[in-house]
C-alpha cells in the first residue's frame, strides 16, 4: 500500500487517522474519549428537544459568552497589573486552520471511492445480479421497516453513538466468548442458507466460468 491507496487503487484514510479513532473508541485516553462521547451525546439529546438551528445558536452563544468574558477579564487584569501580555487567544489566532489542497484531495478521493463502491453494490443488489444476495438485502430492508416504526433517525444515531463507544471495549474484554457465539450463529445461518439453496430451484449460485 502506497500513498494511502490499496492494490485496487482505492484511497484509504491515513493510518494516523485510523489510530486516533481506535484510541478514541477503545477509551485509551479516558479523558478525551469521555469528553467526545459526552459532547456528542449531549448534542444529539439536545436535537431531540430543539431544532438544529436552536441548538447551533445556543452552542454559539455559549462559546461566545465564555470567550468574550475571558477576553474582558484578561483585559481588566492586564490593565490592573499594567502588563502587556497581548491578546489572550493570540496563540490560537496565529495557528493555521486552513485545509491544504493535498488534504482535501486525499479525503475527497477516499469519499469518492467509498461512494462508487456503494453505488456499484446497490446496483448489483437492486438489479438482482445474485438472487441470494438480493433476497438477503430484501430481508434487511423488511427488518428496517420495523426498526423505523420503533425509532426515528435521531434515536438511531444516539443508539449508534452509545454502541460505538461501548461495544469495542466490551468486545475487547469478552473477545473469546463473543467470537465463540458469533461463530456458532454464523455457522447455523450458513447451514440454513445452504439448505434453502439446495431445495429451492433457481437459488443455487452460478459459479463463474
Amino acid at each position: 500500500m502506497e500513498n494511502g491507496k490499496t492494490e485496487n487503487g482505492d484511497s484509504q484514510p491515513p493510518p494516523q487517522w485510523k489510530d486516533k479513532v481506535v484510541e478514541l473508541l477503545y477509551w485509551r485516553d479516558v479523558k478525551t474519549s469521555g469528553v467526545v462521547f459526552g459532547a456528542s451525546l449531549s448534542l444529539l439529546l439536545s436535537l431531540t428537544l430543539c431544532s438544529i438551528v436552536s441548538v447551533s445558536s445556543y452552542i454559539g452563544l455559549a462559546l461566545l459568552s465564555v470567550t468574550i468574558c475571558f477576553r474582558i477579564y484578561k483585559g481588566i487584569l492586564q490593565a490592573i497589573q499594567k502588563s502587556d501580555e497581548g491578546h489572550p487567544f493570540k496563540l490560537y489566532l496565529d495557528q493555521d486552520v486552513a485545509l491544504s489542497e493535498g488534504t482535501v484531495h486525499k479525503y475527497s478521493d477516499c469519499v469518492l471511492a467509498r461512494f462508487n463502491t456503494t453505488v456499484t453494490e446497490l446496483r448489483r443488489l437492486f438489479l438482482v445480479e445474485d438472487l441470494v444476495d438480493s433476497l438477503k438485502f430484501a430481508v434487511l430492508m423488511w427488518i428496517l421497516t420495523y426498526v423505523g416504526a420503533l425509532f426515528n433517525g435521531l434515536t438511531l444515531f444516539i443508539l449508534g453513538l452509545v454502541g460505538m463507544f461501548s461495544c469495542p471495549i466490551v468486545y475487547e474484554k469478552y473477545k473469546v466468548q463473543i467470537d465463540h457465539y458469533v461463530g456458532m450463529a454464523s455457522k447455523q445461518v450458513k447451514d440454513i442458507i445452504a439448505t434453502v439453496q439446495s431445495k429451492v430451484p433457481g437459488l443455487k449460485r452460478v459459479k463463474a466460468e
